[in-house]
């Protein structure tokens, strides 16, 4: 047990801090249209070059810069758009920012490997600890080769850090190279453009409180009008009073639409964004707010009525059902997904898993979920698993972050708890301890299984390993009954009682030899007669 690291402690994850709910503006007319394209092309343009201003600013950026950016942005929109563009900007920054450390971190991870692997003789075996040295000398100069491109990369990042700067792309990386790739992405030039115009718009408001339905900016009132308040330079598009243009549209959120209702009535802060789909040439309106932090309820109230462990694998989730006490009840459930496809369809191959998974905890009356607390991004990379290519690309098609975010925002919908519980180790001590004994004829086991067994005893506070049987009552200690959990504390508690001799009874010795030959008797017996004893007659002659 020396090697094994030290565990987490288990903990409830915290309920979501923020809703969101859309619906489609449908029945759009053609003047409506062009609107909606003027506004977000003319407020994509400022927000465009504010995000160009907040970069050259890096790290000299301050309230006065800030105030100073918003001044110019309000002479050609309005204050409240100007104070949405400067937000939104000085977000982005923010982002690019820490995936900036994180590419630094992840570069020097990949030096560090490809230093001690180098420094390895050849052919050198590695551990379960740490890799070992390379193959073959082609392959020890190739990632000599990676190694210094890395150092490169390293201190060109660390420089851009120190100094501020950041890479940003409004409208998005992705989208930016697909169009040296239209072929590959069946795209024409003139359908690029179109979704590269429209990711690069800026028709977004964020609430305010106090004023009416939540918003100026754009405003939804509580029959469905949805009406927008217009920059200065397009001011004389406006269908409405005081600059505003009203849609023809008319919206009623089918999610949430009661909770959103209580809302703008009451004049709470709403924040809307409205965007369009050109795949499907579609118009959607996003409405989201803010709710209050809600305090996470004690690990032992979550786990007072039991808890669901749950495997998560590439192509399922593996749940188990326990008991407080840890005991197993039932059989192992499998709740399948694909991730295979584009991202929307990944998305809903998970949301659509978690919902029958939320269902079945719910009609089986437990109150907790316990899954591990994962997290891939220190293990993607091909300095660590070398050639194991298929495999990097299995963790890194599991989009365990949405996951997480998901679940938790799910479960907590349902009054349902999610603990969360170190990864360590639960595989592997599931299927040594918990496998082989719940497997039946009727039943199969899989290693999947009985890591949900691990996750959920550990979320409940015990061991992985399961409590072996009492020792037989031929013995002379004699078995005792168990009834209750032993403590966490107690040493012993768990496991087979070691053997008296160097061997369980009835194996042969390890080396296939007695440990000490078989001593001279010290009894002292004569020799056996050669002669046959015959009894004498009882009857002798007289």
């Amino acid at each position: 047990m020396g090697g094994v690291r030290k565990l987490a402690a288990s903990f409830v994850a915290p309920g979501p801090c923020g809703v969101a709910v859309r619906d489609r503006l449908k029945h759009l007319t053609p003047g409506d249209e062009r609107v909606l394209r003027a506004v977000g092309a003319h407020q994509g343009a400022l927000a465009s070059g504010d995000l160009k201003a907040r970069c050259a600013d890096g790290l000299e950026h301050g309230a006065q810069t800030w105030a100073a950016r918003k001044r110019d942005l309000t002479k050609e929109s309005s204050s409240r758009i100007a104070g949405a563009i400067t937000k939104a900007t000085h977000d982005q920054w923010a982002l690019a920012r820490r995936c900036q450390a994180a590419y630094i971190r992840k570069l020097a991870a990949g030096i560090e490997t490809l230093r001690h692997r180098l420094s390895l003789p050849i052919g050198q075996k590695g551990t379960k600890r740490a890799a070992g040295g390379y193959r073959s000398k082609s392959e020890w100069f190739r990632k000599s080769r990676r190694l210094s491109a890395l150092e490169d990369r390293h201190t060109a990042a660390v420089a851009d850090w120190q100094a501020g700067r950041v890479g940003v792309v409004r409208g998005g990386k992705r989208l930016l190279n697909t169009r040296h790739h239209l072929t590959e992405a069946r795209l024409t030039e003139d359908e690029w453009r179109e979704r590269w115009e429209a990711e690069r718009w800026f028709l977004a408001a964020d609430g305010e409180s106090g004023k009416r339905f939540g918003n100026e900016t754009i405003r939804v009132t509580p029959d469905g009008e949805v009406s927008i308040k217009l920059p200065v330079p397009l001011a004389h598009l406006a269908n409405t009073r005081h600059g505003r243009y009203t849609l023809t549209a008319r919206i009623a959120f089918a999610h949430r639409g009661a909770e959103w209702a209580d809302r703008i009535e009451a004049n709470r802060a709403v924040a809307y964004r409205i965007h369009l789909d050109t795949e499907r040439g579609r118009w959607y309106l996003t409405a989201s707010w803010q709710r209050p932090a809600v305090q996470t309820i004690p690990l032992e109230t979550a786990r007072a009525r039991g808890m669901i462990g749950v495997d998560t694998n590439a192509d399922h989730f593996a749940a188990y059902r326990l008991d407080r006490h840890g005991n197993p009840v039932g059989g192992p459930r499998r709740f399948g997904y694909d991730l295979s496809g584009s991202a929307g369809h990944r998305d809903a191959q998970i949301r659509h898993a978690l919902t029958r998974l939320i269902n079945w905890v719910g009609r089986v009356g437990v109150g907790a979920i316990g899954i591990e607390d994962l997290d891939f991004s220190n293990e993607k990379t091909r300095e660590k698993h070398g050639g194991r290519k298929r495999f990097r690309q299995l963790i890194s098609g599991m989009p365990t972050g949405k996951l997480k975010a998901r679940l938790v925002s799910m479960a907590a919908e349902h009054g349902l708890s999610v603990v969360a519980v170190d990864p360590a180790y639960t595989s592997l001590w599931g299927a040594q301890h918990w496998q082989k004994p719940l497997a039946t004829p009727r039943r199969k086991m899989s290693r999947h299984d009985a890591a949900g067994i691990a996750i959920g005893r550990r979320a409940l506070g015990h061991p992985v390993r399961r409590r072996t049987a009492p020792p037989p009552h031929d013995r002379s200690d004699r078995a005792g009954p168990r009834t209750v959990q032993a403590g966490p504390g107690d040493r012993g508690r768990e496991g087979t009682r070691p053997p008296t001799t160097d061997r369980p009874p009835g194996e042969p010795p390890p080396n296939g030899k007695r440990k000490r030959e078989p001593s001279a008797s010290k009894t002292v017996r004569d020799a056996p007669s050669t002669q046959q004893w015959v009894q004498d007659s009882l009857m002798r002659p007289g």
